[in-house]
């Protein structure tokens, strides 16, 4: 048996605020036959080849803890201090910095809501690096 990764869910205070706010961080865009709105308790956004799918759904509680499952992100058209800057200008804040003298590492950063993720190096810097 054979399974396949439908979409990705994160739980939020605010659906539609946290779908606009990683579309915008991640170049993702909404369904345009389903809009997501302010009043949507799920909102649902599509990567730009409509690979992957991320699921906000609306829960009463706020994040507690460390995250158990969060994001990755390599950026592909700048290298990653310029992609934290980006993304912190964007409205997130750094949690923890793990960048090495050597330039290496990577930056934990939380969204709006607390939800953290992190941002590593991209590829020409790690093949610049020779980790590739």
């Amino acid at each position: 048996m054979a399974l396949v990764l439908s979409h990705t869910t994160v739980n939020a205070l605010d659906a539609y605020r946290q779908s606009v706010w990683w579309a915008d961080l991640l170049g993702y865009h909404e369904d345009p036959d389903d809009p997501n709105e302010p009043a949507h308790e799920e909102c649902m956004i599509f990567s730009p080849d409509g690979s992957h799918r991320i699921l906000f759904i609306d829960v009463p509680d706020a994040k507690q803890l460390r995250n158990r499952v969060h994001f990755d992100l390599r950026p592909t058209d700048r290298p990653r201090d310029e992609e934290v800057e980006r993304v912190t200008a964007l409205g997130a804040t750094v949690v923890q910095d793990c960048r090495t003298p050597e330039g290496r590492g990577w930056v934990v950063m939380a969204d709006p809501e607390g939800n953290e993720f992190c941002i590593l190096r991209s590829d020409d810097e790690r093949r610049a690096a020779g980790d590739l």
